[in-house]
């Protein structure tokens, strides 16, 4: 341990570099999506809208020029995102996912000396991985965090977070992650503290979520910290592909095709979820594009055996949820497809 702790100090980064963690390092990281047999035809472990892609944001990746580099400062795109949000463009920051906006966040904070991180019981893990690759010490409430994360929707459960409130009055760096704000599909959302940043990674909500881009949106008054994370990122953490992304994603025609798509999923979910209750499931409530349902069977047996069949659900372990998975709502072609796989389990 002294060794890591010399290197770091030799090397001129901060202390909290190569220190114990309260968050676990993981071994490997866990997310939906193809895995080591290739691409799932009925793929209900990622959230992205199963109603896409839109067609407008699909039409402008294609055409983006990846001949050329995008504008380093990204100045058109920023007055563009900022005039959709109502912010001056000097808190608009890019990035180049959501991961990699958590990362950035999170080392600008240690940085600082801020090593207490606060988390939802039930979250996004690379808000604990980027923790741990800081030495960050896990806080037990959002009032005593150097840094407090939320997500709204929550994400596994699709709900609003239990401590919110506390989470708002905190006087910590806050960051909502926005990732499932487009895909709320019943209720209303809490208001957004004046003093939290917002993250938001339009490619779930455009089902396009190959293409990586983000943006970060820094509270009123804080242009120097929008400075600051931006100081931290290489050059063109958006590509091409992203800008042209992020450019339809503010377009009138993408948000019509959003809030269409949005009464398909309504539909959609009501479906599924039925589906899944006369197999025994238990589903916990939520409102977003996806439900968070206990199996009664142990998933060790379960997932493997969908998977063969070409179904892929996410096991929810690495949210601090076992025995649960995570559906998105899939179209009516892959729910049948889900029930004759569970009508077989049970036969098998």
């Amino acid at each position: 341990m002294a060794g890591g702790e010399s290197g770091a100090a030799l090397r001129g980064l901060p202390p909290t570099i190569g220190r114990m963690t309260d968050f676990p390092r993981p071994a490997a990281r866990m997310h939906g999506g193809p895995d080591a047999l290739g691409m799932p035809a009925h793929d209900f472990s990622t959230n992205a809208n199963a109603c896409g892609p839109c067609p407008e944001a699909l039409a402008a990746v294609q055409a983006a020029d990846a001949a050329r580099y995008p504008d380093a400062g990204y100045t058109a795109l920023r007055a563009r995102l900022a005039a959709f949000h109502g912010v001056e463009p000097g808190r608009v920051v890019m990035a180049g996912s959501a991961s990699e906006c958590i990362f950035r966040i999170t080392a600008w904070v240690a940085r600082q000396g801020g090593a207490r991180v606060w988390l939802p019981d039930h979250a996004y893990g690379d808000y604990a991985d980027a923790a741990a690759a800081w030495g960050g010490a896990r806080a037990a409430q959002p009032a005593d965090a150097d840094l407090a994360w939320a997500c709204e929707p929550s994400s596994p459960i699709g709900g609003t977070e239990p401590a919110y409130a506390r989470w708002a009055r905190a006087a910590a760096v806050k960051v909502l992650d926005c990732a499932y704000a487009p895909l709320r599909l019943e209720g209303a959302a809490p208001a957004v503290p004046a003093d939290a940043w917002q993250l938001w990674t339009p490619n779930k909500a455009l089902g396009l979520t190959g293409v990586r881009a983000a943006y970060a949106i820094a509270p009123q008054g804080q242009g120097g910290a929008a400075d600051a994370l931006r100081a931290l990122a290489p050059s063109w953490p958006v590509g091409a592909h992203g800008v042209a992304l992020l450019q339809a994603w503010t377009a009138p025609a993408a948000q019509d095709w959003l809030a269409a798509s949005r009464a398909t999923l309504r539909g959609w979910k009501d479906r599924q979820a039925l589906m899944l209750q006369t197999h025994g499931w238990g589903l916990l409530p939520g409102a977003a594009n996806f439900v968070c349902a206990r199996p009664p069977q142990p998933l060790a047996a379960l997932l493997p055996a969908l998977r063969a069949r070409g179904i892929k659900l996410r096991d929810c372990a690495s949210f601090a949820l076992p025995g649960h998975v995570r559906l998105g709502v899939l179209a009516p072609a892959s729910q049948h497809a889900l029930d004759e796989a569970l009508r077989a389990q049970v036969k098998d």
